[in-house]
């Protein structure tokens, strides 16, 4: 006896994804379709009332911290490599704060150029503006390494043909070899430790810092964010009548 099956087919569109599937149990998927939705100024133009009224008063508190200003930059900041204004004032401020963890600066300040993702300008320094240079939610790692495996975390930023660095000096090549590398204005020794300050991204040897995955000792303060560290950093020079400044100091030079 022939058995007429009559499917039902139920459309389901989130986000411009059409989804047909049977009534019948159990389900399956059975057709997946898919369009893009451009998120732009035309969803301004008729905004939904009642959502609009729920948030605004979370978007005014919000709104209120955002703009707060927190400080005072000298000058327009860029990140960039082999050498940056921005790069360096991160850097300098991951070394310092490493005196909350062994009661000094770190020999080594590191800073990825891709966890730095805006320009801070000339001018006065928003909270919202250091979330837009800073977005992610990185920490301060604090690091031991004997010096050949510094030796080696050279070669990595020389690769990248510069990083942001702090308390070090790199001379590389156009093409990423690293020629010369010095920490405190020493070379390095093989056998020696060195304390490197950086972000629990890099500590774990992410964006070509594969050396630091082989770190003697690791110390990861609770609550230590990048951004947090140098909002702080910001705020205290703001009260001590410091504007925010940085140098080029031929940290990372590329000799021809």
């Amino acid at each position: 006896m022939m058995q007429h099956v009559i499917k039902f087919f139920s459309r389901v569109a989130l986000s411009g994804l059409l989804v047909l599937a049977s009534c019948h149990s159990p389900r399956e998927v059975i057709k997946v379709e898919g369009t893009l939705i451009a998120v732009d100024s035309v969803w301004d133009a008729h905004p939904d009332a009642e959502a609009a009224a729920l948030i605004a008063p979370y978007k005014a508190r919000i709104d209120s911290m955002m703009y707060a200003v927190v400080g005072e930059s000298e000058l327009t900041m860029k990140s960039g490599r082999p050498e940056s204004l921005l790069a360096n004032l991160i850097a300098d401020v991951l070394r310092e704060a490493a005196v909350e963890v062994q009661g000094k600066p770190a020999d080594m300040g590191l800073v990825n150029m891709g966890g730095l993702r805006n320009v801070l300008s000339e001018g006065p320094i928003t909270c919202g503006a250091i979330y837009e240079i800073l977005p992610f939610e990185n920490s301060l790692c604090v690091l031991s390494i004997n010096g050949k495996t510094l030796k080696q975390l050279f070669a990595a930023i020389a690769a990248k043909r510069g990083e942001g660095v702090s308390g070090v000096k790199l001379e590389i090549t156009e093409g990423g070899q690293l020629l010369k590398g010095t920490i405190g204005e020493q070379p390095v020794e093989d056998d020696k430790i060195y304390t490197v300050a950086t972000i629990d991204y890099l500590a774990d040897g992410n964006d070509g810092m594969d050396p630091l995955a082989r770190s003697l000792k690791r110390v990861c303060p609770g609550d230590a964010t990048l951004r947090n560290l140098f909002m702080e950093y910001v705020t205290a020079q703001n009260k001590a009548g410091k504007k925010i400044t940085s140098h080029i100091e031929g940290r990372v030079v590329i000799k021809q």
